[in-house]
């Protein structure tokens, strides 16, 4: 009960801009959450950076934290979304990479690895061209992990819209990346993308 005051009041001290506090948080935590950040991403270097996207998206989110109720369920909530993050872009590429051994000859891994940028630079390419309304659903959805309800009521619209919005933009997406020489059938950009 006294760590869970202690975070309520460095959440609050955050939310007013105070480094120290927020500095604070971090050594409190990063203790905690470096193991389990480990087992799921195998990856000192990787976890190191989780970690690190995990407390800078607290910061820039501080105006939110005086309404956080449980503040270390809310930042093991962040770092789960970013290992899952991690994991989901590194299932991409391993799908993407067997789609393209299946259809062309062996390929180098600096070969894998270039075909892979080249297409996540398309999908990047693709989302940029979608509607302004499209563009900022997908990137809630699939940058900041929020659900379709959770994009409905951030909106101000409904979850209908929503998940209508998203079926529009991952076929458009998918026509572009097509459209650019690539293959990707609609499930793999419904799951990674």
């Amino acid at each position: 009960m006294q760590e869970f005051n202690q975070d309520k009041e460095l959440f609050r001290l955050i939310a007013a801009g105070d480094e120290a506090a927020f500095r604070r948080l971090f050594h409190l935590h990063v203790p905690k959450l470096l193991p389990t950040v480990q087992h799921l991403t195998k990856n000192a270097a990787v976890t190191e950076d989780i970690l690190q996207e995990a407390f800078l998206k607290l910061w820039l989110s501080r105006d939110k934290l005086p309404e956080i109720e449980n503040p270390y369920s809310w930042l093991l909530k962040i770092v789960y979304y970013q290992c899952f993050s991690y994991l989901r872009h590194q299932a991409v590429h391993h799908k993407a990479m067997g789609i393209i051994a299946e259809r062309q000859s062996p390929v180098s891994a600096m070969e894998e690895d270039m075909v892979f940028n080249t297409l996540m630079r398309t999908v990047a390419e693709a989302v940029q061209q979608l509607p302004p309304q499209a563009k900022r659903i997908y990137l809630l959805s699939r940058e900041n992990g929020m659900k379709i309800p959770e994009i409905a009521g951030e909106l101000h619209i409904s979850p209908n819209t929503v998940k209508n919005s998203l079926v529009r933009s991952l076929q458009s997406i998918r026509h572009y990346i097509e459209r650019a020489g690539h293959f990707l059938p609609l499930f793999i950009l419904w799951y990674f993308f």
